[in-house]
Order: structure tokens, then C-alpha cells, then sequence
């Protein structure tokens, strides 16, 4: 029996891989992204069905907004039937948090979605993006001894690695080596052959199951950045504005802030009606309000530990919890929770 083909949807969002320099003024200007097998013949190499489509206009990274992840999930939703993985091509500064958001509304996920993109067009002589986009359709099409997906997860592919999306942060401006997952290894390596690290990639309990989007977002979510010198006006124009619902307070090392009497009566103020949640500034590493006395402080003033989730994935998760749940108490007991391997 002749085995089918792979199928992939490619989705071209914006950003660097899709540009090429006009010869005439030296602009870098997109592609039609339909052609892609012009500017990639490798792709060619591969015995998948590729079909490609781009948003129109294409958006820059730096615009991306909870719209776009939405129109992104209604792509795969009503796709999801007809391929067996998709590829998202994307900007790289924003690329993390698209990639946390994609991985909270996709319940069920028993396919590949996969984000990636590039430092350097993919027109460039040194283009970082034909490899970056040639491994991640790879991984995208491959398949275990069962025929089930490798890898049906939402994550990101860049510079020879793949990493779970809520766990990737963006690391560098000017390196290839643009993503890092500080605290969970990566799912993949590609170097002669992709090696796959099959104990840390999260299977579906029920590969039949349907997929559940859920679309519905609360983005009234504010980020405090504990600092020296921060200023009871800034605390408190912050934590205790009307038009917030949550705040993400990025503390320092294991989840301290200071002890000063004034800021933690904010802290108590705002903790009685809204979501605190607690990230550390570290590059790795997790909170423990349990160690020190100003973690412990913050931690009896009613400000939940967000454990080794990233500021994007942080961002992500109470986008989504405080979208579907009405109750404050409800979004704080699931921050606690692991939904989605982000913590």
C-alpha cells in the first residue's frame, strides 16, 4: 500500500523570511509567498503537498496584536482537517508571544504547529531562513512508527533547535541563535539528522479527540517591572488602575520585591480585587516566595507565584484564563495549574 504524502499549510504572517531586496533601490519588499518554491526549491526535495497562504497585508512583528492570534487559530481550525501540519512564518520579536498564545488556544492539539522565521531575508547569500524553514516543514511532516504526529505541540523552530513555544523566549537581536528556552530542553535538534527528545514532548491523551479553539481573550493585563527607585505613584497608577483586571510583577531573582511598608499596601489593596502574578526577571529560573522574607511578604499579601513561566507565556495564559472565566478566583487557581507544559 502506497503511504500518503505528507500535507502541510504554510502561513505567512510577515516578518524577514518572506522579504527579498529589489534590485533597483535596495528595499527590502515581501514576496508573493505563493511562489515559495521559487525562493526555496530545497522545499521541492520533499514528497509533501505544500500550500501556502499569506496574510494580506502581511504584519510586521512589531504590530501583532491578540486579532492576529485569533485569525491564526481560525486558520488551523478550519484547516485542521485537511493537513497534517502547519508552519507559521512570523517576525522574530514578537514570535514568543504568539507562539504562548497559539499554545493556550489550541486545546487538543494532535498536529505540529510550528513557528518560525528569520535574522536574515531568504534572499540574503548567508539567509538564516531557507534552513530555519526547510527543518521546520521537516519537522512539521514527521511521523512516529504509529503514524502520529512527532511533535503535536505548538512550538518554535530556530538555529537548530526546536523548543516548546510557552517555554521560548527571544534572546538576540542580531544572532542566529535568536530563541532560548531557559528552563525545559528543547524538543528537537537538527543537525546531520533531526534527533528527536521523544521524554520531553507532550502527546495528546486521545489522538482522535476534536480540536477545541478558544478564542475569547481578556488582554486588560498590565506588567510592573520591580526596579530601584520604583516610585509609590508608578506602583499604584499600575496595580491599582480601573483598567486593569491582572498584573504580571517581574520581581527580582526568585520572586522578591521590596519590603517597604507602602509598597506592599498597594500589593494588599490591589490583591483584593485583582489577579496578581509573579514572574522573575532572570533569564531561568523560578519563583519561590518561600525563601526569602520579601518573596514571603508578597506571597501573604496575596500575589501567586507564577513558578518558571516566561513573562510571554505569563502574558498568554491570563489572556486566555481571564477570556473564558469570569471569576477572579477560578483564573487564579489555573495559573497554578500546568495546562499546557508552560510550567
Amino acid at each position: 500500500m502506497k503511504e500518503k504524502k505528507a500535507s502541510l499549510l504554510l502561513i505567512y504572517t510577515g516578518g524577514t523570511i518572506g522579504m527579498k531586496m529589489d534590485p533597483e533601490n535596495g528595499t527590502l519588499c515581501p514576496f508573493d509567498f505563493s511562489q515559495i518554491l521559487d525562493e526555496v526549491p530545497e522545499l521541492g526535495k520533499f514528497a509533501y503537498k505544500l500550500d501556502a497562504v499569506s496574510f494580506d497585508p502581511i504584519i510586521d512583528s512589531s504590530d501583532i496584536e491578540p486579532a492576529i492570534w485569533q485569525e491564526l487559530a481560525d486558520i488551523v481550525s478550519r484547516k485542521y482537517n485537511d493537513y497534517d501540519g502547519f508552519v507559521i512564518l512570523h517576525g522574530t520579536d514578537t514570535m514568543a508571544y504568539s507562539a504562548s498564545a497559539l499554545s493556550f488556544m489550541l486545546e487538543g492539539l494532535a498536529k505540529p504547529v510550528i513557528f518560525t522565521g528569520s535574522q536574515l531575508p531568504v534572499g540574503a547569500p548567508r539567509t538564516d531562513g531557507k534552513e530555519n524553514l526547510i527543518s521546520a516543514v521537516e519537522i512539521a511532516a514527521a511521523k512516529d512508527e504509529d503514524g502520529h504526529a512527532r511533535v503535536p505541540e505548538v512550538c518554535i523552530f530556530f538555529n537548530n533547535r526546536l523548543t516548546r513555544g510557552n517555554r521560548t523566549t527571544k534572546l538576540s537581536s542580531d544572532e542566529f541563535r535568536a530563541f532560548a528556552s531557559p528552563n525545559y530542553p528543547p524538543l528537537a535538534e537538527a543537525g546531520i539528522s533531526i534527533k528527536y527528545n521523544d521524554s520531553a514532548i507532550r502527546k495528546p491523551s486521545d489522538w482522535n479527540s476534536a480540536l477545541e479553539v478558544h478564542e475569547k481573550l481578556d488582554t486588560r493585563v498590565g506588567i510592573l517591572k520591580i526596579h530601584p527607585g520604583i516610585t509609590l505613584e508608578v506602583v499604584g497608577d499600575i496595580l491599582c488602575g480601573s483598567s486593569t483586571r491582572a498584573v504580571i510583577l517581574e520581581t527580582y531573582g526568585s520572586g522578591n520585591a521590596p519590603s517597604k511598608q507602602w509598597f506592599l499596601d498597594i500589593i494588599r489593596k490591589a490583591a483584593g480585587s485583582k489577579i496578581l502574578l509573579n514572574v522573575t526577571q532572570c533569564f531561568s529560573g523560578s519563583v519561590n516566595m518561600d525563601i526569602y522574607a520579601n518573596g514571603k511578604a508578597l506571597k501573604e499579601s496575596g500575589v501567586i507565584s507564577g513558578g518558571d513561566l516566561t513573562t510571554e507565556s505569563a502574558l498568554a495564559k491570563l489572556f486566555h484564563l481571564m477570556g473564558n472565566l469570569g471569576d477572579n478566583k477560578e483564573v487564579k487557581r489555573l495559573l497554578t495549574e500546568n495546562l499546557r507544559g508552560e510550567m
